[in-house]
């Protein structure tokens, strides 16, 4: 009678949406009936997450290891000890005090700094089940309670995670294992960390089993390898990761992690594992790298110029907080654009109910975690107090951020119902969180130019007292595998005697290769994240660009060696037009034209009448941009 129709269902309203998939763990969804369920939502496109993708997988970002470790994401090197005992409780033991001593380390560290981390040790044992427990097996109660034998262990800091028993669950609903209020040390498991699981304050693993793969083993060594704010401390202890084994050779252990890690993605890292068969768990020893012979002499008076500001008569470095943010006149920001976003009406309430004395019941929005009213007699509460600490990390005083918060939500309450503005709270508050941050931007941008414009703040090299911005004379590095040209050859134009292959990625080596070819260059350096020189913006991180190269004289037999000095970045073609990059150049462009002018180098007489170019060189056309810059 009514014909075809399309039977309601959500499966076919997706059908009809033809949605965007984004699959974590993609390697997992290749099997004919993972492959017809994906399929079956009809998406425009299924995009996979991976650290191993299959060989019919279209790889469109590949992103290494030793990018992640230039980025100071992961700790490396990963430390591996091997006892020569019978006894799993040795093994367990050394991890227990290897923890303390990290501890000690990390509350050193946190007062010093103000940040905050907690070494946790991940301890995996042979059996979890209840009915598991047998001799001859270790078993995760064993491990418990030898924990609890020690007299500096309690109860609280011990944790069992299985597939039937997660005692985490709990410290999740408390803020997670992150918060400082979490007192979790050791976490006892078996499998059920070896994927999906991350937490960076995991340093120490004692693997009491056997594990049954080596995909396995590297799974269960990536949960230790994320560093804490994905930045590295300086403190080395902290800056690495920790594997203690029983009953596990450690030659054969290094050798199934190392081929494990060009398995799992971290490929160019294999040479930042070490095994240490005995004793207590040393760094990898670094080796001293100094700069070439016939470069000494010249980079020693080569000094890059810094933004600086007058601080009682004297010129200092810039900071951001004391001299940039402390500035920003956060009485013109303007909320005004807030009032016309569109919220939407909630049917769902997304309420949570809690039971008091009375009858009753009590509820509250989850959003605001704040505000608890009856559920007929009150309409819902804006807590401004709670706007006013979500929004700290942008807006550092409390009471300006609420009077801000308060004047974005009163303008929406002139349009729209409190109750629908309550239930749009977290909505409301990330959108002002990013408007903050754009205005915040937007104001420190002007600050910037005004210091600059008012002579307060000037480009200039100083050399006193200032190691930055001068090319270090040496270099603490870590044995690995030499870089080389792309040809095959050496680098004979390199600063210093040599560089490793996990200091330059793809893009990089091709840029080192380029340089070290032209006949004009004199020396290359590549400029070290977070070590070397940088430059200060209006903006919070620093701009640590990837190579600092001078160019000799355009007249030969001058009595200079160099005449030009260039500072360049490069930028992934993922990256070209992203917010960052825009920033970056922005700087860089300011850079350039400051140091045009001829008194940016009058403090320092070895660096006058040199040309300074800041540069950034996007992969899609970086030959063509060094051509430009090297002329033959």
């Amino acid at each position: 009678m009514w014909g075809r129709h399309a039977k309601t269902s959500l499966g076919n309203t997706l059908r009809l949406l033809q949605p965007l998939i984004i699959l974590d763990e993609g390697h997992k969804a290749y099997s004919p009936n993972a492959k017809k369920t994906l399929d079956g939502f009809n998406p425009c496109m299924i995009v996979e997450l991976s650290a191993t993708p299959p060989k019919i997988a279209n790889v469109l970002v590949d992103i290494k290891g030793t990018e992640l470790n230039a980025e100071e994401m992961i700790k490396l090197d990963l430390n591996i000890r091997n006892l020569a005992s019978a006894s799993w409780q040795d093994t367990l033991l050394a991890a227990i005090e290897h923890r303390k001593l990290l501890e000690e380390r990390a509350r050193a560290h946190e007062a010093n700094t103000g940040l905050y981390i907690r070494p946790i040790c991940v301890i995996q044992v042979e059996r979890t089940g209840r009915e598991q427990r047998k001799p001859g097996l270790i078993h995760a109660e064993d491990a418990r309670e030898y924990l609890l034998r020690h007299p500096e262990i309690r109860p609280e800091q011990i944790a069992i995670k299985t597939s039937q028993r997660d005692e985490l669950k709990e410290v999740d609903e408390l803020g997670g294992l992150m918060g400082r209020d979490c007192p979790i040390r050791f976490i006892i498991t078996k499998q059920a960390l070896q994927e999906g699981w991350d937490c960076s304050f995991a340093y120490v693993l004692a693997i009491l089993a056997n594990p049954g793969s080596r995909t396995a083993l590297t799974q269960l060594v990536g949960r230790i390898l994320r560093q804490p704010n994905a930045c590295k401390t300086g403190v080395s202890e902290l800056d690495q990761s920790y594997v203690f084994c029983f009953q596990r050779r450690g030659a054969e252990l290094l050798g199934e992690v190392r081929k494990g890690f060009g398995l799992e993605g971290l490929e160019g890292l294999e040479g930042r594992i070490t095994a240490d068969a005995e004793g207590t768990m040393q760094p990898q020893q670094s080796v001293a790298l100094r700069q070439r012979e016939q470069f000494r002499k010249v980079a020693k008076d080569l000094v890059l110029p810094a933004f600086m500001i007058r601080d009682r008569g004297e010129w200092r470095l810039v900071h951001y907080e004391a001299d940039i943010l402390s500035r920003v006149p956060w009485g013109e920001i303007d909320v005004t654009p807030l009032a016309g976003l569109s919220l939407i009406e909630s049917g769902r309430g997304d309420m949570e109910l809690r039971a008091g004395l009375d009858s009753e019941p009590l509820m509250e929005h989850p959003a605001n975690g704040r505000s608890a009213m009856p559920a007929a007699n009150k309409e819902p509460a804006i807590d401004y107090l709670f706007a006013a600490s979500h929004l700290l990390e942008v807006m550092p005083n409390p009471w300006r951020g609420r009077e801000i918060a308060r004047q974005t939500f009163d303008a929406l309450l002139e349009r729209h119902s409190t109750k629908k503005v309550s239930d749009n709270y977290t909505f409301i508050l990330e959108s002002l969180r990013r408007h903050l941050e754009s205005e915040r931007d937007r104001l420190s941008r002007k600050v910037f130019s005004d210091l600059l414009e008012s002579g307060t703040m000037r480009f200039l090299v100083v050399a006193e007292n200032m190691r930055f911005n001068q090319l270090p004379a040496k270099i603490d590095a870590v044995p690995g595998k030499q870089a080389n040209r792309e040809d095959g050859g050496q680098y004979l134009l390199n600063l210093f005697e040599r560089t490793n292959e996990d200091e330059l990625n793809g893009l990089e080596n091709k840029v080192a290769t380029y340089l070290d070819q032209q006949e004009r260059l004199f020396f290359w350096y590549r400029n070290r994240a977070r070590k070397d020189y940088y430059v200060q913006g209006w903006k919070r991180g620093r701009i640590y660009a990837d190579f600092i190269f001078t160019l000799k004289a355009d007249e030969p037999g001058t009595e200079d060696e160099y005449h030009q000095v260039f500072v360049v970045e490069t930028k992934g073609i993922h990256l070209k037009q992203s917010a960052d990059t825009d920033y970056k150049r922005s700087v860089f462009d300011i850079c350039s034209k400051h140091a045009a002018k001829k008194d940016w180098a009058e403090f320092v007489p070895a660096m006058r009448d040199r040309v300074m170019r800041f540069e950034i060189v996007d992969e899609d056309e970086w030959q063509n941009r060094l051509n430009a810059m090297l002329p033959a």
